[in-house]
């Protein structure tokens, strides 16, 4: 019997390179009490982002760790918000209150750095934002609030008419992109 050679066989699948890196926030165990004992499953928290002003926040619950991570990051995927980044740094001041949580997100000069602490560090890293300073006014450690709270300070963003003709001299093609993304959004 003659054997034709069709190639190799392998069982290798080949892997999609995804646009979004990421983070594992907060995993926390939680449980609820019924009538017939107690139902333990987990929750995490996932940030994603392109580390190109894309960046998105997903919270589920699963039985499992992995499901719960899978969950949380599919939830991130549908949540993206577009960030308008200025040379690096957001185009203004902002400060919001989400529950008890309270976030003050504040632009920097250009080499400064991330100057930010906890769950901004970590969302502001993975939006592509370079140089801010951020401080988190509560007393509050949950870190889901403060997350929460840093989406909706980065989501009350908007490029200022003076900022966006600097930007454009700048990088035109990239300031027009995020006004075309923002009037789809509204």
């Amino acid at each position: 019997m003659i054997r034709r050679d069709r190639g190799p066989r392998t069982n290798e699948k080949k892997e999609v390179k995804d646009e979004f890196e990421s983070k594992l926030l907060d995993l926390a165990r939680v449980t609820k009490v019924t009538g017939g004992g107690k139902t333990l499953r987990f929750r995490a928290v996932i940030i994603v982002g392109n580390k190109d002003g894309k960046v998105g926040l997903g919270v589920a619950k699963g039985l499992d760790v992995s499901q719960a991570i899978d969950k949380a990051t599919r939830f991130a995927k549908k949540n993206v918000i577009i960030i308008p980044i200025v040379k690096g740094t957001i185009p203004h001041e902002v400060e919001i209150k989400f529950g008890p949580s309270r976030v003050l997100l504040k632009p920097q000069q250009a080499g400064k750095g991330l100057v930010a602490g906890g769950t901004v560090r970590v969302i502001c890293s993975l939006a592509g934002i370079q140089d801010i300073s951020s401080k988190i006014l509560s007393q509050t450690t949950n870190k889901l609030n403060n997350a929460r709270a840093t989406m909706k300070a980065l989501e009350q963003l908007k490029l200022r008419k003076k900022t966006a003709v600097a930007a454009k001299t700048a990088e035109p093609e990239k300031e027009e992109e995020i006004e075309a993304e923002q009037a789809e959004a509204k």
